[in-house]
Protein backbone atom coordinates (compact mmCIF):
# COMPACT_ATOMS: atom_id res chain seq x y z
CA UNK A 1 0.00 0.00 0.00
CA UNK A 2 1.54 3.52 -1.11
CA UNK A 3 2.00 6.14 1.33
CA UNK A 4 -0.62 8.02 0.15
CA UNK A 5 -2.99 4.91 -0.18
CA UNK A 6 -2.29 4.13 3.34
CA UNK A 7 -2.74 7.92 4.61
CA UNK A 8 -6.26 7.69 2.96
CA UNK A 9 -7.12 4.24 4.32
CA UNK A 10 -6.34 5.24 7.95
CA UNK A 11 -8.37 8.65 7.79
CA UNK A 12 -10.98 6.51 6.43
CA UNK A 13 -10.79 3.79 9.22
CA UNK A 14 -10.16 6.51 12.07
CA UNK A 15 -13.94 7.37 11.44
CA UNK A 16 -15.37 4.83 11.07
CA UNK A 17 -17.96 4.22 14.06
CA UNK A 18 -16.43 1.28 15.40
CA UNK A 19 -13.28 0.20 17.27
CA UNK A 20 -10.58 -1.77 14.34
CA UNK A 21 -7.70 -3.35 15.05
CA UNK A 22 -5.25 -4.45 12.45
CA UNK A 23 -2.81 -7.61 13.59
CA UNK A 24 -0.24 -9.79 11.72
CA UNK A 25 -0.19 -13.02 11.47
CA UNK A 26 2.17 -13.38 14.40
CA UNK A 27 0.15 -11.66 15.72
CA UNK A 28 1.57 -8.71 17.00
CA UNK A 29 -1.14 -5.33 16.52
CA UNK A 30 0.34 -3.32 13.61
CA UNK A 31 -2.74 -0.45 13.86
CA UNK A 32 -5.62 0.92 15.82
CA UNK A 33 -8.34 3.50 14.95
CA UNK A 34 -9.35 6.47 17.35
CA UNK A 35 -13.11 4.26 18.43
CA UNK A 36 -10.60 1.35 19.65
CA UNK A 37 -8.76 3.92 21.78
CA UNK A 38 -12.26 5.13 23.33
CA UNK A 39 -13.63 1.39 23.84
CA UNK A 40 -10.43 0.12 25.25
CA UNK A 41 -9.05 2.71 27.57
CA UNK A 42 -5.32 2.33 25.32
CA UNK A 43 -3.75 4.42 23.62
CA UNK A 44 -1.76 3.73 20.18
CA UNK A 45 1.63 3.41 21.62
CA UNK A 46 0.46 1.11 24.24
CA UNK A 47 -0.57 -1.70 22.02
CA UNK A 48 1.30 -1.40 18.34
CA UNK A 49 3.67 -4.31 19.05
CA UNK A 50 2.16 -6.68 21.05
CA UNK A 51 -0.10 -8.93 20.90
CA UNK A 52 -4.09 -8.91 20.99
CA UNK A 53 -3.78 -11.16 23.45
CA UNK A 54 -3.04 -7.66 25.54
CA UNK A 55 -6.93 -7.01 25.84
CA UNK A 56 -7.96 -10.72 26.97
CA UNK A 57 -9.85 -10.94 30.06
CA UNK A 58 -8.60 -14.60 30.28
CA UNK A 59 -12.46 -15.72 30.43
CA UNK A 60 -12.16 -18.01 27.70
CA UNK A 61 -10.67 -22.05 27.44
CA UNK A 62 -8.04 -22.02 24.93
CA UNK A 63 -10.57 -24.44 22.53
CA UNK A 64 -12.61 -20.87 22.65
CA UNK A 65 -9.45 -19.52 20.35
CA UNK A 66 -8.81 -22.96 18.12
CA UNK A 67 -12.39 -22.88 16.97
CA UNK A 68 -11.96 -19.01 16.07
CA UNK A 69 -8.47 -20.00 13.79
CA UNK A 70 -10.28 -23.00 12.29
CA UNK A 71 -13.33 -20.87 11.79
CA UNK A 72 -10.80 -18.00 10.06
CA UNK A 73 -8.82 -20.38 8.11
CA UNK A 74 -12.22 -22.79 6.82
CA UNK A 75 -14.73 -19.64 6.45
CA UNK A 76 -12.37 -16.84 5.65
CA UNK A 77 -14.36 -15.00 8.95
CA UNK A 78 -15.29 -15.33 12.55
CA UNK A 79 -18.12 -13.35 14.20
CA UNK A 80 -19.05 -13.91 18.18
CA UNK A 81 -18.49 -12.82 21.76
CA UNK A 82 -15.47 -12.43 23.35
CA UNK A 83 -14.95 -11.01 27.07
CA UNK A 84 -12.39 -8.75 27.22
CA UNK A 85 -10.48 -6.21 29.89
CA UNK A 86 -10.21 -2.43 29.21
CA UNK A 87 -6.98 -0.23 30.37
CA UNK A 88 -9.10 1.07 33.94
CA UNK A 89 -9.61 -3.25 34.28
CA UNK A 90 -13.61 -3.50 33.39
CA UNK A 91 -14.37 -6.93 32.02
CA UNK A 92 -16.75 -6.27 28.93
CA UNK A 93 -18.70 -7.99 26.10
CA UNK A 94 -17.50 -7.30 23.08
CA UNK A 95 -18.95 -8.44 19.77
CA UNK A 96 -16.01 -8.82 17.63
CA UNK A 97 -15.86 -9.57 13.18
CA UNK A 98 -12.70 -10.93 12.32
CA UNK A 99 -11.53 -10.94 8.78
CA UNK A 100 -7.94 -11.87 6.53
CA UNK A 101 -6.62 -9.13 4.85
CA UNK A 102 -3.68 -7.52 3.24
CA UNK A 103 -2.23 -4.80 4.68
CA UNK A 104 1.32 -3.02 4.27
CA UNK A 105 2.10 -5.82 1.69
CA UNK A 106 1.71 -8.46 4.35
CA UNK A 107 -1.03 -11.14 5.01
CA UNK A 108 -2.98 -9.48 7.97
CA UNK A 109 -6.58 -9.59 9.91
CA UNK A 110 -8.81 -7.14 11.05
CA UNK A 111 -10.90 -7.43 13.66
CA UNK A 112 -14.20 -5.01 14.22
CA UNK A 113 -15.80 -4.59 17.24
CA UNK A 114 -17.91 -2.30 19.86
CA UNK A 115 -18.60 -3.17 23.31
CA UNK A 116 -22.34 -4.84 24.06
CA UNK A 117 -22.87 -3.60 27.33
CA UNK A 118 -23.17 0.31 25.96
CA UNK A 119 -26.25 0.73 24.10
CA UNK A 120 -24.94 3.13 22.29
CA UNK A 121 -22.35 0.91 20.88
CA UNK A 122 -25.21 -2.05 20.09
CA UNK A 123 -26.88 0.54 18.04
CA UNK A 124 -25.13 -0.57 14.62
CA UNK A 125 -25.05 -4.29 16.05
CA UNK A 126 -29.03 -4.17 16.70
CA UNK A 127 -30.13 -3.02 12.76
CA UNK A 128 -27.57 -5.64 11.31
CA UNK A 129 -27.19 -8.75 13.10
CA UNK A 130 -30.29 -8.34 15.53
CA UNK A 131 -28.95 -9.44 18.82
CA UNK A 132 -30.99 -7.29 20.79
CA UNK A 133 -34.76 -7.41 20.87
CA UNK A 134 -36.37 -4.90 19.32
CA UNK A 135 -39.43 -4.21 21.25
CA UNK A 136 -37.76 -4.07 24.87
CA UNK A 137 -34.21 -3.33 23.65
CA UNK A 138 -32.93 -6.40 25.95
CA UNK A 139 -30.44 -9.19 24.74
CA UNK A 140 -32.17 -11.66 22.33
CA UNK A 141 -32.18 -15.50 22.87
CA UNK A 142 -29.18 -15.87 20.51
CA UNK A 143 -27.24 -12.66 22.66
CA UNK A 144 -28.07 -14.06 25.90
CA UNK A 145 -26.78 -17.88 25.34
CA UNK A 146 -23.09 -16.44 24.32
CA UNK A 147 -23.70 -13.84 27.43
CA UNK A 148 -24.33 -17.14 29.03
CA UNK A 149 -21.86 -19.15 28.37
CA UNK A 150 -19.09 -16.60 28.77
CA UNK A 151 -20.04 -16.25 32.73
CA UNK A 152 -19.91 -19.80 32.74
CA UNK A 153 -16.68 -19.81 31.73
CA UNK A 154 -15.26 -17.14 33.48
CA UNK A 155 -16.95 -18.85 36.87
CA UNK A 156 -14.58 -21.24 36.18
CA UNK A 157 -11.60 -19.43 36.96
CA UNK A 158 -13.59 -17.57 39.77
CA UNK A 159 -15.41 -17.97 43.45
CA UNK A 160 -18.72 -15.41 42.47
CA UNK A 161 -21.63 -17.69 42.06
CA UNK A 162 -24.48 -17.22 39.75
CA UNK A 163 -28.26 -18.26 39.04
CA UNK A 164 -30.10 -18.37 36.17
CA UNK A 165 -33.42 -17.10 36.01
CA UNK A 166 -36.20 -17.87 33.83
CA UNK A 167 -39.32 -15.58 34.18
CA UNK A 168 -42.79 -16.45 32.14
CA UNK A 169 -45.54 -13.72 32.57
CA UNK A 170 -48.73 -15.56 33.51
CA UNK A 171 -51.83 -14.85 31.52
CA UNK A 172 -50.38 -12.69 29.03
CA UNK A 173 -51.71 -14.69 26.09
CA UNK A 174 -55.26 -13.38 27.63
CA UNK A 175 -53.68 -10.19 26.76
CA UNK A 176 -52.79 -10.52 22.82
CA UNK A 177 -55.49 -12.56 22.55
CA UNK A 178 -58.48 -9.91 24.25
CA UNK A 179 -56.47 -6.82 23.37
CA UNK A 180 -54.50 -6.98 20.40
CA UNK A 181 -50.50 -7.10 19.90
CA UNK A 182 -49.80 -3.60 20.60
CA UNK A 183 -51.37 -3.37 23.64
CA UNK A 184 -49.59 -6.50 24.09
CA UNK A 185 -46.27 -5.20 23.59
CA UNK A 186 -46.89 -2.38 25.67
CA UNK A 187 -47.33 -5.06 28.58
CA UNK A 188 -44.32 -7.12 27.28
CA UNK A 189 -41.64 -3.44 27.98
CA UNK A 190 -43.45 -3.15 30.82
CA UNK A 191 -42.68 -6.17 32.06
CA UNK A 192 -39.08 -5.86 30.39
CA UNK A 193 -38.83 -2.32 32.97
CA UNK A 194 -39.86 -4.31 35.87
CA UNK A 195 -37.50 -6.88 35.90
CA UNK A 196 -34.51 -4.70 35.22
CA UNK A 197 -35.82 -2.65 37.73
CA UNK A 198 -35.47 -5.85 40.23
CA UNK A 199 -32.00 -7.18 39.80
CA UNK A 200 -28.86 -5.22 39.87
CA UNK A 201 -27.03 -3.27 37.45
CA UNK A 202 -24.48 -6.06 36.53
CA UNK A 203 -26.83 -8.92 35.84
CA UNK A 204 -27.83 -9.46 32.42
CA UNK A 205 -31.73 -9.43 31.33
CA UNK A 206 -32.66 -10.89 27.98
CA UNK A 207 -35.97 -11.20 26.57
CA UNK A 208 -36.20 -15.08 25.04
CA UNK A 209 -38.92 -15.14 22.90
CA UNK A 210 -43.24 -14.06 23.31
CA UNK A 211 -43.33 -13.29 26.92
CA UNK A 212 -40.19 -15.17 28.37
CA UNK A 213 -37.40 -13.52 30.02
CA UNK A 214 -33.95 -14.88 31.50
CA UNK A 215 -31.63 -13.06 33.79
CA UNK A 216 -28.58 -14.39 35.00
CA UNK A 217 -28.00 -13.07 38.55
CA UNK A 218 -24.77 -12.74 40.02
CA UNK A 219 -24.84 -14.48 43.74
CA UNK A 220 -22.91 -12.87 46.89
CA UNK A 221 -24.32 -15.39 49.42
CA UNK A 222 -26.98 -18.15 50.07
CA UNK A 223 -29.96 -16.50 50.44
CA UNK A 224 -29.46 -13.55 47.79
CA UNK A 225 -31.78 -16.09 45.05
CA UNK A 226 -34.30 -16.53 47.37
CA UNK A 227 -34.69 -12.62 47.74
CA UNK A 228 -34.55 -11.56 44.30
CA UNK A 229 -36.75 -14.20 43.37
CA UNK A 230 -39.36 -12.35 45.88
CA UNK A 231 -38.80 -9.20 44.94
CA UNK A 232 -39.19 -10.37 41.05
CA UNK A 233 -42.46 -12.16 42.20
CA UNK A 234 -43.68 -9.37 44.33
CA UNK A 235 -42.89 -6.56 41.21
CA UNK A 236 -44.33 -8.58 38.49
CA UNK A 237 -47.61 -8.62 40.77
CA UNK A 238 -48.04 -4.72 40.38
CA UNK A 239 -50.68 -3.41 37.55
CA UNK A 240 -49.26 -2.96 34.55
CA UNK A 241 -50.59 0.79 32.86
CA UNK A 242 -50.75 1.11 28.99
CA UNK A 243 -53.25 3.15 27.45
CA UNK A 244 -54.22 4.78 30.54
CA UNK A 245 -55.67 1.29 31.42
CA UNK A 246 -54.49 -1.18 34.38
CA UNK A 247 -53.45 -4.77 33.65
CA UNK A 248 -52.41 -7.39 36.07
CA UNK A 249 -50.38 -10.23 35.71
CA UNK A 250 -48.24 -12.00 37.47
CA UNK A 251 -45.18 -14.09 36.69
CA UNK A 252 -43.59 -17.66 37.21
CA UNK A 253 -39.90 -18.17 38.07
CA UNK A 254 -37.87 -21.06 37.46
CA UNK A 255 -34.16 -20.68 39.01
CA UNK A 256 -30.86 -23.05 38.49
CA UNK A 257 -27.45 -22.24 40.14
CA UNK A 258 -23.84 -22.95 38.70
CA UNK A 259 -22.70 -25.61 39.16
CA UNK A 260 -25.04 -27.58 41.27
CA UNK A 261 -27.74 -28.03 38.70
CA UNK A 262 -25.60 -27.79 35.34
CA UNK A 263 -21.81 -26.93 33.96
CA UNK A 264 -22.93 -25.69 30.71
CA UNK A 265 -25.01 -22.51 29.83
CA UNK A 266 -27.62 -24.47 27.49
CA UNK A 267 -28.30 -27.09 30.72
CA UNK A 268 -28.51 -24.02 33.01
CA UNK A 269 -31.25 -22.55 30.74
CA UNK A 270 -32.97 -25.89 30.16
CA UNK A 271 -32.74 -26.37 34.03
CA UNK A 272 -33.96 -22.91 34.64
CA UNK A 273 -37.10 -23.48 32.19
CA UNK A 274 -38.09 -26.88 34.00
CA UNK A 275 -38.00 -25.09 36.82
CA UNK A 276 -40.45 -22.22 35.85
CA UNK A 277 -42.54 -25.22 34.58
CA UNK A 278 -42.66 -26.42 38.07
CA UNK A 279 -43.55 -23.04 39.12
CA UNK A 280 -46.70 -23.20 36.73
CA UNK A 281 -47.81 -26.31 38.15
CA UNK A 282 -47.68 -25.21 41.88
CA UNK A 283 -50.50 -22.53 40.82
CA UNK A 284 -48.34 -19.54 39.14
CA UNK A 285 -47.28 -16.61 40.63
CA UNK A 286 -44.87 -18.10 42.71
CA UNK A 287 -40.73 -19.62 42.02
CA UNK A 288 -38.96 -22.64 42.32
CA UNK A 289 -35.63 -23.47 42.13
CA UNK A 290 -34.63 -26.59 40.23
CA UNK A 291 -34.88 -29.85 41.42
CA UNK A 292 -35.26 -33.68 40.72
CA UNK A 293 -38.67 -34.37 41.98
CA UNK A 294 -40.18 -31.20 40.29
CA UNK A 295 -38.25 -32.18 36.81
CA UNK A 296 -39.83 -35.44 36.91
CA UNK A 297 -43.23 -33.54 37.77
CA UNK A 298 -42.24 -31.30 34.07
CA UNK A 299 -41.40 -34.66 32.17
CA UNK A 300 -45.23 -35.94 33.19
CA UNK A 301 -46.87 -32.94 32.38
CA UNK A 302 -44.69 -33.45 29.06
CA UNK A 303 -45.98 -36.60 28.44
CA UNK A 304 -49.43 -35.61 29.42
CA UNK A 305 -49.27 -32.69 26.85
CA UNK A 306 -49.06 -35.29 24.66
CA UNK A 307 -51.47 -37.66 25.80
CA UNK A 308 -54.13 -34.73 25.98
CA UNK A 309 -53.42 -34.32 22.37
CA UNK A 310 -53.78 -37.88 20.85
CA UNK A 311 -56.73 -38.59 23.05
CA UNK A 312 -58.46 -35.10 21.64
CA UNK A 313 -57.97 -35.75 18.18
CA UNK A 314 -58.35 -39.79 18.60
CA UNK A 315 -60.33 -41.14 21.67
CA UNK A 316 -64.12 -39.65 22.35
CA UNK A 317 -64.71 -42.67 24.84
CA UNK A 318 -62.00 -41.46 27.39
CA UNK A 319 -63.80 -38.01 27.69
CA UNK A 320 -67.21 -37.88 29.99
CA UNK A 321 -69.45 -35.70 31.92
CA UNK A 322 -70.28 -35.11 35.67
CA UNK A 323 -72.63 -32.76 36.90
CA UNK A 324 -72.92 -30.77 40.34
CA UNK A 325 -76.02 -30.02 41.61
CA UNK A 326 -76.23 -26.36 42.87
CA UNK A 327 -78.72 -25.47 45.92
CA UNK A 328 -81.02 -23.02 46.85
CA UNK A 329 -79.13 -22.92 50.39
CA UNK A 330 -82.52 -21.51 51.98
CA UNK A 331 -84.98 -23.75 50.37
CA UNK A 332 -82.37 -26.46 50.12
CA UNK A 333 -83.88 -27.58 46.16
CA UNK A 334 -81.55 -27.69 43.76
CA UNK A 335 -82.06 -25.28 41.41
CA UNK A 336 -79.16 -26.19 38.65
CA UNK A 337 -75.75 -28.14 37.99
CA UNK A 338 -72.49 -27.28 36.75
CA UNK A 339 -71.44 -29.91 33.70
CA UNK A 340 -67.97 -30.61 34.59
CA UNK A 341 -65.70 -32.48 31.76
CA UNK A 342 -63.63 -35.25 32.94
CA UNK A 343 -60.80 -37.17 31.22
CA UNK A 344 -59.52 -40.83 31.80
CA UNK A 345 -56.49 -41.91 30.29
CA UNK A 346 -55.65 -45.81 29.97
CA UNK A 347 -51.78 -45.24 31.32
CA UNK A 348 -52.85 -42.23 33.46
CA UNK A 349 -56.05 -42.96 34.91
CA UNK A 350 -58.23 -40.31 36.11
CA UNK A 351 -56.38 -37.16 34.84
CA UNK A 352 -57.64 -34.03 37.49
CA UNK A 353 -59.44 -31.48 35.84
CA UNK A 354 -56.73 -29.04 37.73
CA UNK A 355 -53.82 -30.80 35.49
CA UNK A 356 -55.33 -31.17 31.94
CA UNK A 357 -57.72 -27.93 31.55
CA UNK A 358 -54.43 -25.67 32.37
CA UNK A 359 -52.33 -27.94 29.29
CA UNK A 360 -55.22 -27.78 26.64
CA UNK A 361 -55.53 -23.72 27.32
CA UNK A 362 -51.63 -23.36 27.20
CA UNK A 363 -51.01 -25.22 23.98
CA UNK A 364 -54.41 -24.01 22.46
CA UNK A 365 -56.55 -27.22 22.49
CA UNK A 366 -59.57 -25.81 25.04
CA UNK A 367 -61.90 -25.10 21.69
CA UNK A 368 -61.99 -28.89 21.51
CA UNK A 369 -62.29 -29.49 25.27
CA UNK A 370 -65.27 -27.56 24.58
CA UNK A 371 -66.36 -29.14 22.14
CA UNK A 372 -66.48 -32.68 24.28
CA UNK A 373 -68.33 -30.78 26.42
CA UNK A 374 -70.86 -29.62 24.39
CA UNK A 375 -71.36 -33.30 22.57
CA UNK A 376 -71.54 -34.89 25.95
CA UNK A 377 -73.96 -32.76 27.49
CA UNK A 378 -76.25 -32.94 24.46
CA UNK A 379 -75.97 -36.52 24.57
CA UNK A 380 -77.32 -37.24 28.37
CA UNK A 381 -79.87 -34.32 27.75
CA UNK A 382 -81.86 -36.55 25.40
CA UNK A 383 -84.25 -37.56 27.92
CA UNK A 384 -83.60 -34.32 30.47
CA UNK A 385 -87.00 -33.63 32.18
CA UNK A 386 -88.64 -30.73 31.48
CA UNK A 387 -90.96 -30.45 34.30
CA UNK A 388 -88.29 -28.50 36.13
CA UNK A 389 -89.78 -25.59 38.66
CA UNK A 390 -88.34 -21.70 38.07
CA UNK A 391 -85.27 -20.98 36.41
CA UNK A 392 -83.27 -24.30 36.61
CA UNK A 393 -79.57 -23.72 35.21
CA UNK A 394 -76.95 -25.47 33.52
CA UNK A 395 -73.44 -23.79 33.80
CA UNK A 396 -70.49 -24.60 31.74
CA UNK A 397 -67.23 -23.28 32.15
CA UNK A 398 -65.76 -21.15 28.85
CA UNK A 399 -61.97 -19.68 28.47
CA UNK A 400 -61.56 -16.10 28.00
CA UNK A 401 -59.21 -17.07 25.27
CA UNK A 402 -62.60 -18.39 23.41
CA UNK A 403 -64.74 -15.29 23.70
CA UNK A 404 -62.80 -13.99 20.51
CA UNK A 405 -62.73 -17.26 18.77
CA UNK A 406 -65.51 -17.37 16.25
CA UNK A 407 -65.74 -21.07 16.28
CA UNK A 408 -67.33 -20.59 19.85
CA UNK A 409 -70.92 -19.24 18.87
CA UNK A 410 -71.46 -22.30 16.65
CA UNK A 411 -69.79 -24.65 19.35
CA UNK A 412 -72.34 -23.74 21.93
CA UNK A 413 -75.28 -22.77 19.83
CA UNK A 414 -76.75 -26.27 19.35
CA UNK A 415 -76.33 -26.72 23.45
CA UNK A 416 -78.24 -23.46 24.22
CA UNK A 417 -81.35 -24.72 21.90
CA UNK A 418 -81.78 -28.25 23.78
CA UNK A 419 -81.70 -25.51 27.33
CA UNK A 420 -83.86 -23.48 25.30
CA UNK A 421 -86.07 -26.45 24.61
CA UNK A 422 -86.08 -27.62 28.22
CA UNK A 423 -86.91 -24.42 29.36
CA UNK A 424 -83.68 -23.98 30.94
CA UNK A 425 -81.16 -21.28 31.24
CA UNK A 426 -77.82 -22.00 30.11
CA UNK A 427 -75.01 -20.05 32.72
CA UNK A 428 -71.30 -19.40 31.44
CA UNK A 429 -68.56 -19.48 33.81
CA UNK A 430 -66.01 -17.39 32.72
CA UNK A 431 -62.92 -16.82 35.73
CA UNK A 432 -62.38 -13.49 37.43
CA UNK A 433 -58.77 -13.08 36.23
CA UNK A 434 -59.30 -13.14 32.51
CA UNK A 435 -62.99 -11.32 32.96
CA UNK A 436 -60.69 -8.27 34.15
CA UNK A 437 -59.37 -7.89 30.79
CA UNK A 438 -61.46 -8.32 28.49
CA UNK A 439 -61.57 -5.84 26.00
CA UNK A 440 -64.81 -4.29 24.53
CA UNK A 441 -65.42 -6.72 21.51
CA UNK A 442 -65.09 -9.56 24.23
CA UNK A 443 -67.68 -7.21 26.47
CA UNK A 444 -69.62 -7.47 22.96
CA UNK A 445 -69.62 -10.71 22.86
CA UNK A 446 -70.48 -11.78 25.88
CA UNK A 447 -73.35 -8.60 25.88
CA UNK A 448 -74.80 -10.29 23.15
CA UNK A 449 -75.09 -13.66 24.62
CA UNK A 450 -76.68 -12.49 27.44
CA UNK A 451 -79.45 -10.75 25.02
CA UNK A 452 -80.25 -14.77 24.06
CA UNK A 453 -81.00 -15.26 27.48
CA UNK A 454 -77.74 -16.87 28.22
CA UNK A 455 -76.42 -15.92 32.22
CA UNK A 456 -72.90 -14.58 32.57
CA UNK A 457 -71.02 -15.60 35.70
CA UNK A 458 -67.69 -14.74 37.15
CA UNK A 459 -66.28 -17.73 38.66
CA UNK A 460 -63.41 -17.94 41.79
CA UNK A 461 -64.67 -14.57 42.41
CA UNK A 462 -62.21 -13.07 44.83
CA UNK A 463 -59.10 -14.58 43.56
CA UNK A 464 -58.31 -11.19 40.70
CA UNK A 465 -58.55 -8.15 40.88
CA UNK A 466 -61.70 -6.37 40.56
CA UNK A 467 -62.64 -2.89 39.84
CA UNK A 468 -65.73 -2.06 41.02
CA UNK A 469 -65.72 0.53 38.36
CA UNK A 470 -65.40 -2.04 36.12
CA UNK A 471 -67.21 -4.82 37.32
CA UNK A 472 -70.62 -2.51 37.60
CA UNK A 473 -70.16 -2.47 33.39
CA UNK A 474 -69.74 -6.13 32.81
CA UNK A 475 -72.62 -7.74 31.44
CA UNK A 476 -72.20 -9.82 34.46
CA UNK A 477 -75.41 -11.24 36.96
CA UNK A 478 -73.40 -13.71 38.74
CA UNK A 479 -70.71 -14.01 41.27
CA UNK A 480 -69.36 -17.61 42.54
CA UNK A 481 -66.92 -17.50 45.81
CA UNK A 482 -64.40 -19.37 45.07
CA UNK A 483 -63.90 -22.25 47.31
CA UNK A 484 -60.76 -20.65 49.08
CA UNK A 485 -62.85 -18.19 50.90
CA UNK A 486 -65.61 -20.97 51.43
CA UNK A 487 -63.12 -23.51 53.54
CA UNK A 488 -62.66 -20.69 56.77
CA UNK A 489 -66.40 -20.12 56.88
CA UNK A 490 -67.62 -21.15 60.46
CA UNK A 491 -64.42 -20.62 62.43
CA UNK A 492 -63.01 -17.25 63.68
CA UNK A 493 -61.40 -15.75 60.78
CA UNK A 494 -61.31 -13.24 58.01
CA UNK A 495 -62.76 -15.34 55.35
CA UNK A 496 -66.39 -14.84 57.22
CA UNK A 497 -65.66 -10.95 57.13
CA UNK A 498 -64.52 -11.58 52.93
CA UNK A 499 -67.45 -13.32 51.92
CA UNK A 500 -69.77 -10.82 53.79
CA UNK A 501 -67.89 -7.99 51.98
CA UNK A 502 -68.91 -9.98 48.66
CA UNK A 503 -72.14 -10.31 49.14
CA UNK A 504 -72.31 -6.99 49.75
CA UNK A 505 -70.82 -6.04 46.54
CA UNK A 506 -73.10 -8.52 45.16
CA UNK A 507 -76.32 -6.95 46.32
CA UNK A 508 -74.78 -3.13 45.71
CA UNK A 509 -74.48 -4.01 42.39
CA UNK A 510 -77.82 -6.50 42.18
CA UNK A 511 -75.63 -9.41 41.02
CA UNK A 512 -76.74 -12.84 42.55
CA UNK A 513 -73.96 -14.63 44.02
CA UNK A 514 -73.00 -18.91 44.23
CA UNK A 515 -70.18 -20.14 46.99
CA UNK A 516 -68.69 -23.37 46.17
CA UNK A 517 -66.62 -25.58 47.79
CA UNK A 518 -69.50 -26.20 51.08
CA UNK A 519 -68.09 -28.74 52.79
CA UNK A 520 -69.38 -28.85 56.20
CA UNK A 521 -72.68 -27.66 58.16
CA UNK A 522 -70.85 -24.89 59.62
CA UNK A 523 -69.75 -23.40 56.28
CA UNK A 524 -73.93 -23.85 55.17
CA UNK A 525 -75.56 -22.27 57.80
CA UNK A 526 -73.69 -19.26 58.00
CA UNK A 527 -73.63 -18.75 54.55
CA UNK A 528 -77.32 -19.27 55.28
CA UNK A 529 -77.44 -16.27 57.56
CA UNK A 530 -75.49 -14.70 55.23
CA UNK A 531 -77.92 -14.45 52.73
CA UNK A 532 -75.92 -16.50 49.91
CA UNK A 533 -78.52 -17.52 47.04
CA UNK A 534 -77.25 -20.53 45.61
CA UNK A 535 -74.16 -22.71 46.89
CA UNK A 536 -72.43 -26.01 45.93
CA UNK A 537 -70.37 -28.50 47.45
CA UNK A 538 -69.62 -31.89 48.61
CA UNK A 539 -71.47 -31.87 51.58
CA UNK A 540 -74.67 -31.73 48.94
CA UNK A 541 -73.34 -33.36 46.11
CA UNK A 542 -70.18 -34.60 44.31
CA UNK A 543 -70.32 -34.21 40.46
CA UNK A 544 -71.57 -37.01 39.21
CA UNK A 545 -72.74 -39.30 35.92
CA UNK A 546 -75.90 -37.58 34.47
CA UNK A 547 -78.09 -40.56 35.42
CA UNK A 548 -77.03 -40.39 39.16
CA UNK A 549 -77.76 -36.01 38.42
CA UNK A 550 -81.13 -37.09 36.97
CA UNK A 551 -82.50 -39.20 39.49
CA UNK A 552 -81.26 -36.33 42.27
CA UNK A 553 -83.34 -33.73 40.81
CA UNK A 554 -86.12 -35.29 39.92
CA UNK A 555 -86.44 -37.42 43.79
CA UNK A 556 -86.02 -33.51 45.07
CA UNK A 557 -88.87 -32.50 43.19
CA UNK A 558 -91.50 -35.50 43.35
Amino acid sequence: MQFEQQHDFRALVDQYPRAIMIATKEPRITYVNRMFRFVTGYQSNEVMGESPSVLSAGLHAPEFYQAMWRSLAGDGRWEGLVWNRKKSGEIYPQWLSIYPMEYEGRQAYVGMFMDMGERAGADERLASLAYYDPLTELPNRSLFQEFLEARVSQHSRGEVGFAVLFIDLDFFKSVNDLHGHDCGDGVLKQAAMCIQSVVREGDVVARLSGDEFAVIVELAGHDDLNEVCQRMNQALRAPMIVAHREYFLSASIGASVYPAHGESGAELLQKADRAMYAAKLAGRACYRVYSEADDEQGRREQQLAEALTTSLKTSQDEFHVVYQPQYDLETGRAVGMEALLRWHHPEFGSVSPADFVPLAERRGQIHEMTQRLVRGILADLRDAPSSLPGEFRLAINISARQITDARLGPAISPLFSRIRELGWLLEIEITETHIMHLSSQCLDTLRAFQNQGVVIAIDDFGTGYSSLAYLQNLPVQVLKIDRQFIGGLGKENRDSRIVAAILGIAEALELEVVAEGIETDAQYQELRELECQRGQGFLMARPQPWQQARMTIIDLYQ
